[in-house]
């Protein structure tokens, strides 16, 4: 059961601030902002899992959680990455029960959140908040459909760009907690296939890694490296959930 502090106010730190509830309209937000309440995303942590009923909706300030395909195996691959951009559990705005992907905490940080009953309530009377879940709903489609096609198609420097890129995107600073295992987890190839590919970042000067951190230094080489698919769906996201000025 999520724990936390009193109604989140309205308000943008430095971008610090879920983009979802920031892009509502005032008299849209203040339906939900009564029920919402923060909590620490704590790695790890599993949000929801595939047919379990969705309790809560939850809307990362912070950090990062993936979407994960889970195999018989106990293997897994991400399949969508989601952060301060996005939502797990937004179907409950529509009247989904059950969810339908597991969501992993994998970078911590914070979130606000919600009873899906309360999501759901306020939705019914709010079309900005149901048009807004139903566009969101397409971007995270689409972002799974690009990742699949990603892993198939692209080759793993690319491939690893785009996925440093997004969790970038993710955080605060340029420091991002992560072991290469982790990585080759999340991107459905063997860990010494991650080394190869961090080692030639590593030596062209564009990351550091050392002790489970890897340092982003250049940015803008690992956009040019990057294959298409972070564009893409970094472009998407930005046209729904415009950043902050």
């Amino acid at each position: 059961m999520p724990y936390g502090t009193p109604p989140v106010a309205r308000q943008l730190e430095h971008g610090r601030f879920n983009r979802f509830l920031a892009t509502l309209p005032p008299h849209d937000f203040a339906l939900l902002a009564p029920h919402l309440r923060t909590l620490p995303l704590e790695r790890s942590v599993m949000l929801q899992d595939v047919g379990e009923e969705i309790e809560h909706v939850y809307f990362p300030h912070t950090g990062m959680v993936s979407l994960v395909a889970v195999m018989q195996s106990g293997a897994t691959v991400e399949t969508a990455t989601i952060g301060r951009w996005g939502i797990i559990g937004a179907s409950a705005a529509l009247g989904a029960k059950s969810a339908v992907a597991r969501a992993v905490v994998q970078l911590p940080g914070t979130a606000a959140w919600i009873s899906a009953a309360h999501f759901h309530a306020a939705a019914g009377q709010s079309a900005a908040i149901r048009d807004l879940v139903v566009r969101y709903n397409d971007i995270l489609l689409g972002q799974i459909q690009q990742s699949v096609a990603c892993n198939a198609l692209h080759a793993m420097e690319a491939r690893l760009c785009r996925w440093l890129l997004q969790t970038h995107d993710c955080i605060d600073g340029n420091a991002i907690p992560l072991t290469q295992e982790f990585l080759g987890q999340m991107l459905g190839v063997r860990r010494t296939t991650v080394t190869i590919a961090a080692r030639l970042l590593q030596g062209a000067g564009l990351i550091r890694y050392r002790r489970g951190l890897i340092h982003i230094l250049d940015r803008q080489a690992l956009e040019e490296i990057a294959c298409e698919c972070y564009a893409a769906t970094r472009s998407k996201a930005e046209k729904l959930f415009p950043s902050p000025r």
